[in-house]
């Protein structure tokens, strides 16, 4: 699906999710001369490289779609939570609807970028070598671009076979019959568990940190039932708009610790019962900031998830008495039989807190105090998140500088979108926006018609730069910082504050409102771009 050489152009987009193809709608809609290059072989983004058993994603539908009726008005989906394939599908659908594939070349990774400040260019290499000039570089790699596979002696010795989730072969492979060891019990590890408990002849779950799951009660769709919700999507969509992660619905107006136990109860209850994300971004309002509301929360999903674990011995490790972290500080995975796949004669837990890894051998892992033998690793373990996608690019800004070079101490930027030294470059979904507390679409639309917007700007007033001010970038760094000192996010150890990856600089990497996102960026737009030299 390659739309062959590229060449030059005004706007290039890197990165066909969400954020990259409704860009690139957008652009070429507001009459620029944008195109569009991807490593991958078809549009998708993370439902391109996310192709592992039982990869869906957590946000429901038409939640998770784009919001243009002439997307959605002849496309529907099979299931609330939609699964890898059927997403590929939707993205064919975009692209299809509004002629991006002529303006696209899928298979092209870009390999570095270099600011030419005479031409007021950037020049982007591509794996392949070839050069691509381009007014403006909008990189849309996503907060999840980049894997992390942790160093472990005596992986290359492994006689088997490994894959990290986000890497996975896209022909696929069989666990049938198999000895699969899981490392990491994140939303990967969660749902690739599941898959393996049903066909491997054994599964060992290796955890360091028990996840916090919540149910997703997934649901069938039908044509008919879709056709009749469809009636109130425009309302659904206006909606999403005005919440704190691009969802259904906001927050409780209420603190968890001003209702009486009852009422407490009924509320948690009702938004567990509505399955999904609900319980964690439709409950009271003070649940991320209290630690008392929170622990409410905790111990409602502590003995909710307790009663489906069939052995008494797994309670304390899968959900023990007192939280690991505040509740919601590490997002929630979504299962469907996550816990009950313990009770299974093939399903093994190790908890690597009381036995951590201490090397790969070629039979299997060794902890300390066993040999788990297998012939699949499956690495559930993450991504660099936030930054990675950016910095594992050689991008050079004004001075010769890179981007890497620039957040080794920390990530700035302003408002999520500009780093001073780089002009020309706006990046979407990524660090100090909103994208990992936010559904794709809703972001993508959020920032992909700013950004636009911008571009239109300088193209009416015959600009041709524009440059994040650094007073700015730092103002809103911090800003970021500050608001989330005011919530517990910081009290646990977590991809949103970087603690993943080792060495990686501890802050928060996101922006926790997209309501409160959209309205600040409304007003800097309003207010003649300001904290952005136009020239």
């Amino acid at each position: 699906m390659s739309g062959g050489s590229v060449g030059d152009c005004e706007a290039l987009i890197v990165g066909a999710g969400f954020s990259g193809v409704y860009l690139l709608h957008r652009l070429r809609e507001a009459g620029f001369d944008a195109r569009l290059i991807d490593a991958a072989e078809e549009p998708g983004g993370i439902w391109y490289w996310n192709c592992y058993p039982g990869a869906r994603v957590d946000s429901q539908v038409p939640l998770y779609e784009l919001s243009l009726p002439e997307l959605w008005r002849d496309w529907t989906w099979s299931e609330r939570y939609p699964g890898w394939r059927e997403l590929r599908g939707y993205f064919r659908h975009v692209c299809d609807r509004f002629g991006l594939w002529p303006h696209m070349t899928m298979g092209t990774r870009m390999a570095g970028a270099e600011w030419d400040e005479g031409q007021r260019k950037w020049r982007v290499t591509t794996g392949s070598g070839e050069t691509i000039t381009a007014r403006f570089l909008l990189p849309c790699l996503g907060f999840a671009a980049k894997a992390y596979v942790p160093e472990i002696a005596g992986l290359e010795t492994f006689a088997g076979e490994w894959h990290h989730t986000a890497h996975w072969p896209q022909q696929g492979l069989s666990m049938a019959g198999r000895k699969v060891a899981i490392v990491g019990t994140g939303a990967s590890g969660v749902q690739v568990a599941q898959e393996a408990a049903a066909e491997a002849a054994q599964v060992t779950l290796l955890q360091r940190t028990p996840i916090l799951a919540l149910p997703m009660r997934q649901e069938s769709l039908t044509v008919e039932q879709q056709e009749r919700e469809k009636a109130d999507y425009p309302a659904i969509f206006a909606a999403r708009l005005q919440t704190g992660g691009g969802f259904d619905t906001g927050r409780i107006d209420a603190s968890a610790l001003e209702v009486d136990e009852e009422e407490r109860h009924r509320l948690f209850e009702q938004q567990w019962q509505a399955g999904g994300l609900r319980f964690w971004y439709a409950n009271f309002a003070d649940l991320l900031t209290d630690e008392r509301a929170n622990r409410h929360a905790y111990d409602f999903w502590r003995d909710k998830t307790r009663a489906r674990i069939a052995n008494p011995a797994l309670h304390e490790i899968l959900a023990p008495s007192e939280p690991p972290h505040p509740f919601g500080t590490k997002r929630p995975s979504l299962e469907r039989n996550y816990y009950e796949i313990f009770g299974q004669d093939n399903v093994t837990l190790v908890d690597l807190a009381q036995a951590p890894i201490q090397r790969i051998v070629p039979q299997g892992i060794e902890t300390a105090d066993r040999l788990i033998e297998c012939d699949l690793i499956v690495f559930a373990t993450g991504f660099d998140a936030g930054r990675g996608g950016l910095t594992q690019i050689e991008i050079r800004g004004r001075d010769g500088r890179s981007l890497t070079t620039a957040w080794h101490d920390e990530v700035t930027a302003y408002l999520g979108y500009a780093v001073h030294g780089f002009p020309n470059m706006a990046y979407l979904y990524g660090p100090l926006s909103p994208s990992g507390f936010s559904n794709g679409p809703t972001a993508a639309e959020i920032q992909g018609d700013w950004v636009r917007d911008l571009l239109v700007k300088l193209r009416e007033d015959n600009f041709t730069r524009f440059e994040a001010d650094i007073a700015a970038e730092r103002e809103w760094t911090e800003s970021v910082a500050a608001i989330g000192a005011m919530t517990l996010f910081p009290r646990a150890k977590s991809w949103y504050m970087g603690d993943n990856i080792p060495g990686k600089p501890r802050q928060l990497l996101n922006y926790p409102s997209v309501v409160g996102f959209a309205m600040i960026c409304d007003e800097v737009a309003a207010d003649g771009y300001r904290g952005i030299t136009l020239a």
